[in-house]
């Protein structure tokens, strides 16, 4: 089985070679801006598929939902054994699609996985992953983004609070929040060594981002994130009306959440590493267009437009 790609301006009528009006604005502002969300959660008919009724009321609701196990144990083992021989080949540490820790030497992340292993170009296909996003999204779908997020032991950084749509929309030109994601443990996801965090709810807000977007801004924000980053006061506003999860669960569970909740991590200062794979399913119906706040929209290994 295989996710369907898109050629730019043919997915969505030409929708890619048009500018679309600027539901989300962000970036170019004064001030702190917070818009309700305009697109559904969940998109026209969700009935087949292998989310259930109430998991789907859940995501509607959350922004998120957990799927344990999703993977079995002998899939992770040698999903696991991939990582490492990726992180530990000469060509891949030296590949632009890898990023490297901003205050070591150790691999943070390893973009367009699918891409470079056979393995995981399998694994993006599986229907236990594209039918939870086809279900969603209500269409076909292909692959917006695919990488591997590791942290060391004592060693990995965290991920500041971030809207994914918020970087997408501004950098990437993605028109609506018609995409989602899904985190996939390959290590135990433990409250103390990064696991991911989640405001549940917090997707059916837009919080705009202060700061302009400079040029080749993806080489340093992939480091470390500082432009995209919500405002603290529009943080703790969102985490005293929503709260905050912790995501814990075994190595092979795995997280679906929607492009707009508000997530993050922290370093892992523990000795045991947490190493997730992290796959981004787009619409068809959602082909990127110009950057809303960007100069330049960021290179396909990061934001792919279709090939």
């Amino acid at each position: 089985m295989t996710v369907p790609s898109i050629d730019r301006g043919t997915a969505d009528g030409g929708a890619a070679n048009r500018r679309s009006v600027d539901a989300y604005p962000t970036r170019h502002l004064s001030g702190v801006l917070h818009v309700e969300r305009r697109d559904p959660v969940v998109w026209a008919d969700a009935s087949e598929g292998p989310m259930a009724p109430d998991e789907l009321r859940d995501y509607r609701r959350d922004g998120f939902v957990t799927v344990d196990p999703l993977l079995e144990a002998g899939e992770v083992a040698l999903l696991r054994a991939e990582l490492a021989r990726l992180c530990d080949d000469p060509a891949v540490r030296a590949d632009e699609r890898t990023i490297i820790e901003p205050d070591s030497e150790a691999v943070r992340s390893i973009f367009e996985i699918h891409r470079i292993s056979p393995l995981l170009r399998e694994l993006v296909a599986d229907p236990r992953l594209v039918g939870r996003a086809r279900q969603i999204l209500g269409s076909d779908v292909y692959i917006h983004q695919s990488r591997a997020n590791l942290k060391p032991g004592f060693d990995g950084s965290g991920f500041y609070w971030h809207s994914d749509f918020e970087t997408w929309h501004a950098e990437d030109g993605m028109p609506a929040m018609r995409a989602v994601s899904i985190s996939i443990a390959l290590t135990e996801n433990h409250v103390h060594n990064g696991a991911l965090m989640i405001m549940p709810g917090s997707h059916h807000t837009f919080v705009a981002c202060p700061g302009e977007t400079p040029h080749g801004h993806y080489r340093t924000s992939l480091r470390r994130q500082e432009i995209g980053t919500p405002d603290p006061d529009s943080l703790t506003e969102l985490a005293d009306r929503h709260g905050i999860a912790v995501l814990t669960g075994p190595a092979g569970s795995a997280t679906v959440f929607d492009s707009n909740c508000m997530h993050g991590s922290a370093e892992n200062i523990t000795p045991y590493p947490r190493s997730n794979l992290f796959i981004v399913y787009n619409s068809v119906h959602n082909a990127l267009t110009d950057p809303y706040a960007a100069p330049e929209p960021r290179p396909d290994f990061i934001a792919a437009r279709g090939r």
